[in-house]
């Protein structure tokens, strides 16, 4: 294979986000695009390379058939999306799936036997580990500088709005609270998933800094309705508890509620080990903070680290978050054409999605601790084959 001939399905503003980057990047040819509502397929098309024409699908089964197509630029947000990779995985497709992976611990499962069997790439497109402050914070704790790292948070708390818990299924537009009774087919959208669902931004980046994985887990959460906005059948706020196979804590959370200042950054993270810490900042005004135990350090220091990387191209800072979602196309680029090992391959994308769909269960079942699945094969389930009881 000397180009990816890629179809993107989903053209909502991330899908045309991806299909206007993914067009700029060598070894990438797009050759169908799609989405359920036909409404948007004339946005698609514009988005398109001038003089560029290929298939626009409305049923995802037909662009799976596609021969000219050789992978899947999955970029849906919905409860189906785990079972919509694995249907690619079986139909012989690669996929670069937008986050989250999954909503169910059924399709964890059936992304990973199906990329076992078909020998098919799956990449989660997390863009968060890609992030200049992460990649330096991966150095530091391999080379010990904070020592046993004891702790760690994550959190996603941000602002959505009222407007995209509802979406009309004739056109796919997101409908606001006020704007219901306009509407004679709304559905309640994907975002009313449980926010510990979209939990990878946070999870990902920490489990790649401690090359680790979650064994345990608990959940708690605020009452269903939102508080600050009633008419919103979700948790303000979710929490997850977990315990790492390295015997590491971990405390993420997710909210998108809950109104939070415009320069507020909506992602926060914080390391702690035996010999310092490292966290990034809350505001605008906020540095990144370091503190070492061994450096005569009477407080933590301001650190510039940013989401954008020292040493990246004007090409790679064009591409959205910073520069990060350039790095998601690349690597799964270099898979593909180069058969460089992926670094975030199947299992460690399992590793980030199961914890936060049990976190969520955790919370349904009076916050019981729930166990975290390995999901690489073992003498007890062979690579292909579906775990017993499932």
């Amino acid at each position: 294979m000397d180009e990816i001939r890629i179809g993107l399905f989903g053209l909502g503003h991330r899908g045309i986000h991806w299909l206007q980057l993914i067009q700029k990047i060598p070894g990438y040819r797009v050759t169908a695009i799609g989405d359920m509502f036909p409404t948007l397929h004339e946005r698609g098309q514009g988005a398109l390379v001038e003089g560029t024409k290929v298939p626009v699908y409305s049923e995802y089964e037909d662009m799976l058939n596609d021969p000219n197509v050789d992978a899947i630029a999955l970029v849906v947000r919905a409860e189906t999306q785990g079972a919509m990779a694995a249907q690619a995985l079986e139909a012989g497709k690669h996929v670069n799936a937008e986050v989250p992976a999954a909503h169910r611990m059924e399709d964890c499962w059936r992304i990973v036997v199906a990329a076992e069997r078909s020998g098919k790439i799956y990449q989660l497109a997390d863009q968060a580990r890609y992030a200049g402050h992460f990649q330096a914070w991966k150095t530091m704790v391999h080379r010990g500088d904070l020592g046993k790292i004891t702790y760690c948070e994550g959190e996603y708390i941000g602002y959505k709005g009222t407007h995209r818990y509802s979406q009309d299924w004739k056109t796919g537009k997101f409908v606001d609270i006020d704007e219901l009774d306009n509407y004679a087919d709304v559905r309640p959208s994907w975002m009313l998933c449980p926010s510990i669902h979209y939990l990878p931004h946070e999870l990902s980046p920490i489990l790649m800094i401690l090359d680790d994985r979650v064994v345990k887990v608990t959940g708690m959460g605020t009452r269903v309705p939102s508080y600050t906005h009633p008419e919103i059948q979700k948790a303000d706020i979710q929490v997850a508890l977990m315990h790492t196979e390295k015997d590491t804590i971990l405390r993420m959370a997710c909210g998108y509620t809950i109104p939070t200042p415009p320069a507020r950054d909506h992602h926060h993270h914080q390391i702690i080990g035996t010999k310092g810490h490292v966290e990034s900042g809350r505001t605008s005004r906020d540095k990144p903070k370091m503190w070492l135990a061994d450096s005569q350090m009477h407080d933590s220091a301001d650190v510039d680290w940013r989401r954008q990387q020292t040493d990246a191209p004007q090409e790679v800072l064009d591409s959205g978050h910073q520069g990060t979602d350039y790095y998601v196309h690349i690597s799964f680029r270099e898979a593909l054409l180069e058969n460089k090992p992926l670094e975030f391959d199947v299992y460690k994308a399992m590793d980030t999605a199961a914890p936060a769909i049990l976190a969520a269960d955790s919370i349904d079942q009076d916050s019981i601790p729930l166990d975290v699945p390995d999901f690489r094969p073992s003498e007890a389930r062979p690579a292909g084959q579906m775990p017993t009881g499932m």
